[in-house]
Parts: structure tokens; C-alpha cells; sequence
């Protein structure tokens, strides 16, 4: 009999266990309905090297980004020679999982391969060679997958700071045109895709001008746009959730979604007051730049959490206006922000530790999901 009993209560115990985590709630469970909620996958996950890391994805995500693998200096690295096996690893990574799968980035200064822009004797090309050059890589990449990834980050980064033109070699050589080619290109390649600009410090008054002004040429011209990307590469200080609401709004004023890109939360102090997301910055190391190499003090973890909190509260207050939020990376391991704009130091960015494991602030944004402070 009282064996009996105490396999009863086993078998109790046990199934209180399974219900408990079957009901375990994550974050597209919370926010079904709200937003996408995405991630940047790197080779190791869409290879199924990083096992923890894709199951991380699969459990807690439903749209993915490719960090690196679909920019043009992987995709075409010489003129003509079209490098897809990474790319096409990403797409099927996607459908298996059924995620929502974006396409990152067809047109962008950097990392673009240097041939791109030059002829056999290193000048440069000429504006309709340029053009060409740009047509057959957006059409000959979007073509591949039409139907299958379901938007494109266009162009990247076209604008300054101070709301001017960034002077890339897209600007110098074609001139204001491209945008509006690069998003005809890619909308006659795959017209049922959508089409994004995707901006870091979008916060920025100037910038963010900038920014409507070219989507408005875009809708001038009567070519699709269906979101701005507002890049979260955020720091302890920068921006002021404040501005950031102003140009969320202002870009939702166009008639368009907006997308938090990118994001990440460094805890890292900047050099020189530097902030911004030019991949091109780099400064020497120094220790005193990297004071949590040993791990994070609970009292910094704990203001990262309410910083993060914060921008996920604003996020909810416009779900009508913002149609996915993409973290920069899956764990703490795959930050950029290690080693950007300094190489080699620890940083906690993300929202999941080096460890695979959740951090608190992953249960609160699905408490404030749910409307529960």
C-alpha cells in the first residue's frame, strides 16, 4: 500500500513538472500579435555547429536576419562569381523553422568588395557601369530566393549623422539616384518582397530628417518601401528614449513600418564619448575600457535590465506602428559589441549570457508582453 502511494504521488509530481514546462512561456509566445521578435544568426547556428545557440532560436524567436553571410563581399566577392552556399544554408535554416527570414544587405558601402566600384586599371567606373554593376547583383541575389525570404534591407546607411549624404562611392558615382534604383531593382526582381532602409542612430533630429526625406523620394517615384529600420545599437546613455519616440514616430508618419534593428545594449564604457555604429571606428585597447572582463556586477546588470525594460515598453506602446524587433545576435558570445569598437573586450549586450542561459530581462519583457509590470 504504501509503495502504491508513493508512485501515485511520483506520478503527480511528475506530471506537475511536464504541465509547468510545457506552459513555459517565451518571447514569441508573449508577443504573438504584437511584433516579430528575431535574431542575427551566424555560420555556426545556420550549420547546426552551435547547437545551444539554435535552440535559443527555435524556442525563443520567429525571424532571423544573416549577420555577415548575404552582404556582397561574401555573396560576390569577384564580378560575376556568386558565392551562395552560406546564404542558401541561412534560407533553408529559415524555412525548417518556419521564421521569418530577411534579407541583409543589398546595397551598403561597407563590406563591399573593392572591385565593385573600379575598372581593370583602378579607376573609377562610370555612373551606368555602376548601375549595371548594382542591377545584376540585386537582381541575380533577390531572384534567387524570390518567395522565399520575405524582405530586404535595400540600403544601408546612407546618411550622415548631420542628415547629409554619406559620401560612398554609391553617392560619388551614381548620386542620389541609387536608393531609388537599388529599391526598383530589388521590388522588379521580387515584387511580392518587402522592402526596407535601414539607419543606425535614426534617434538623431538631423539624421532622422535625412532619413524621411529619402523615403520620400522613394514614394515620390512610386516605388515600394514598407519600412524604415531603426538600427538599436544602444549604450548606457545614448539615445534619450525620448528622441527615439520622436523619430519612431516620424517615420510611422510616412505611412510606413518601422523595425527595431540591430539591437543590443552595451555596458561598456565609450571612448571618447563615442557612440553611433560605423563599423569602420576602431580604437586602441586600453583596461580601464573593459572593467567586466571577470563578469558583470549585479548593480550594473540590474541598470542594463531597466535600460532594456524601458526600450521594450516603448516598443509596446507603438506594436501598432512597429512590425518586428531583431536583437544583434543570439548570446553574449556573438556580440559584435566584443570586439567593436574595441577588440577584444567582454561585453553583455544581448539578451541571452555566454552560457546559453536566459538573463531577468527576458522574463520581464514577457511580463510586460503579457501587462504585467
Amino acid at each position: 500500500m504504501r509503495n502504491s502511494i508513493i508512485i501515485v504521488i511520483c506520478c503527480i509530481l511528475l506530471s506537475a513538472c511536464t504541465k509547468t514546462k510545457s506552459n513555459e512561456s517565451t518571447l514569441k509566445d508573449a508577443l504573438n500579435g504584437k511584433f516579430l521578435i528575431g535574431t542575427a544568426i551566424n555560420i555556426p547556428q545556420t550549420f547546426g555547429i552551435d547547437t545551444l545557440g539554435v535552440e535559443i532560436v527555435k524556442k525563443q524567436f520567429n525571424a532571423i536576419v544573416p549577420e555577415n553571410c548575404m552582404k556582397s563581399m561574401f555573396l560576390q566577392p569577384e564580378e560575376g562569381n556568386f558565392y551562395f552556399d552560406e546564404a542558401d544554408k541561412y534560407v533553408a535554416f529559415g524555412e525548417t523553422n518556419n521564421l521569418w527570414i530577411t534579407g541583409h544587405c543589398l546595397v551598403w558601402h561597407s563590406q563591399a568588395p573593392a572591385w565593385f566600384f573600379i575598372d581593370e586599371n583602378g579607376n573609377d567606373v562610370s555612373r551606368e557601369v555602376l548601375i549595371e554593376r548594382m542591377r545584376n547583383h540585386i537582381t541575380t541575389v533577390v531572384s534567387r530566393y524570390k518567395g522565399r525570404i520575405k524582405g530586404w534591407d535595400v540600403v544601408n546607411e546612407a546618411i550622415m549623422d548631420d542628415g547629409s549624404w554619406r559620401q560612398s562611392k554609391f553617392y560619388q558615382i551614381i548620386g542620389e539616384d541609387f536608393i531609388p534604383l537599388a529599391f526598383q531593382f530589388a521590388h522588379e526582381a521580387d515584387p511580392d518582397a518587402e522592402l526596407y532602409y535601414n539607419d543606425y542612430s535614426t534617434a538623431i533630429a538631423a539624421k532622422c530628417e535625412g532619413i524621411v526625406n529619402v523615403v520620400k523620394t522613394i514614394q515620390e517615384k512610386s516605388l515600394r518601401i514598407d519600412a524604415v529600420g531603426m538600427q538599436g545599437h544602444l549604450t548606457m546613455d545614448f539615445p534619450a528614449i525620448e528622441d527615439f519616440e520622436k523619430s519612431l514616430l516620424a517615420f510611422s508618419a510616412l505611412g510606413v513600418k518601422v523595425m527595431i534593428t540591430e539591437l543590443d545594449l552595451t555596458v561598456l564604457p565609450s571612448p571618447n564619448n563615442f557612440a553611433g555604429a560605423d563599423v569602420s571606428a576602431n580604437f586602441d585597447f586600453k583596461k580601464e575600457l573593459n572593467p567586466y572582463s571577470d563578469g558583470l556586477p549585479e548593480d550594473i546588470e540590474l541598470k542594463q535590465q531597466n535600460r532594456y525594460a524601458d526600450f521594450f515598453k516603448l516598443f509596446l506602446k507603438y506594436q501598432d506602428k512597429i512590425s518586428r524587433v531583431t536583437l544583434w545576435g543570439v548570446t553574449d558570445n556573438d556580440s559584435w559589441r566584443n570586439d567593436w569598437p574595441i577588440p577584444g573586450r567582454t561585453d553583455y549586450a544581448l539578451l541571452f549570457d555566454r552560457n546559453s542561459q536566459p538573463k531577468p530581462i527576458v522574463n520581464e519583457i514577457i511580463q510586460l508582453a503579457k501587462g504585467k509590470e
